[in-house]
């Protein structure tokens, strides 16, 4: 059975041999947030399946296919689709599409999630800039011997995510009309849902969302030198004091909902990606 290295080098061997440029961005869509490949010049597309080492998603409403091209004049990839830990995949595994595009010289990671709204001022279908995390997973995709040639042994997080980048988005925003909230993200394990106790908990910590992915990525993302951008949707908000039950059935059509104001952003970032670069 081949390492995790070895796994690595064949997949970007394989995509370095098909991809018609280096995508200077990288766009990691998930539930519900699929639609934003209309808006692009799509010159490849590829099924998960279909590379070497990419796990196979069993999400619910993730395609599981990597789509290449250009939006707003940026050469980029999308991710239309991603994995997560409690599909019993480990973090490395998961985050292993991130790890192959910062090797084949992505400069930025752009992730999107539906995720649960946990401060009390954000409403449903809102857009949320995530300016920290805090990891509840309890792996870390770092975690073993480190590739030194991949990134640092020990990678600094405290600018994980860009300042520049969220200037960017905030000027965008403004631009064509979509309001950004902005806050901390929390990443949970999963599958479960959230109970009101542990909802209470994770507000108490200072998280304003949650969801079970995108952190993972984000790390890998950072040891591999490149700069990132997160966006939550805001699928559901939930009291603890009044709590109403979730359902992923909502979570994803409140994303949906929420798709052509997260494209209409998306494609104005990349858009001024270049002449802001």
């Amino acid at each position: 059975m081949k390492n995790y290295a070895q796994q690595v080098e064949e997949a970007r061997s394989f995509l370095e041999e098909r991809l018609p440029f280096v995508p200077s961005v990288t766009v990691m869509l998930g539930t519900g947030l699929g639609g934003l490949v209309s808006a692009m010049e799509t010159e490849l597309v590829l099924e998960y399946g279909d590379i070497p080492h990419f796990p196979v998603s069993t999400a619910p409403d993730h395609a599981g296919r990597l789509h290449v091209g250009k939006i707003g004049g940026t050469r980029c990839c999308l991710f239309q689709g991603r994995f997560h830990y409690y599909e019993g995949y480990s973090t490395k595994e998961l985050a292993l599409p991130v790890r192959v595009m910062s090797l084949i010289g992505s400069k930025v990671l752009i992730g999107c999630n539906a995720a649960g709204g946990l401060n009390l001022n954000f409403e449903s279908g809102d857009l949320m800039l995530i300016r920290d995390h805090i990891n509840l997973i309890p792996e870390s995709p770092l975690r073993g011997e480190n590739v030194d040639e991949w990134g640092p042994r020990f990678p600094d997080m405290s600018r994980a995510y860009s300042a520049r980048l969220r200037e960017l988005a905030r000027r965008v925003g403004a631009s064509c009309g979509v309001l950004l909230r902005e806050g901390v993200f929390v990443a949970v394990p999963g599958p479960q849902l959230e109970t009101p106790a542990e909802t209470r908990y994770l507000r108490l910590i200072g998280a304003d969302a949650v969801a079970m992915s995108l952190v993972p990525e984000v790390i890998t993302a950072v040891h591999g030198g490149m700069k990132v951008l997160g966006i939550s949707v805001i699928a559901n908000v939930n009291d603890p004091d009044n709590f109403d039950p979730i359902y992923i059935e909502d979570v994803i059509e409140q994303a949906k909902k929420a798709e052509i104001r997260l494209e209409r952003l998306l494609v104005g970032i990349l858009t001024e990606y270049e002449d802001y670069e």
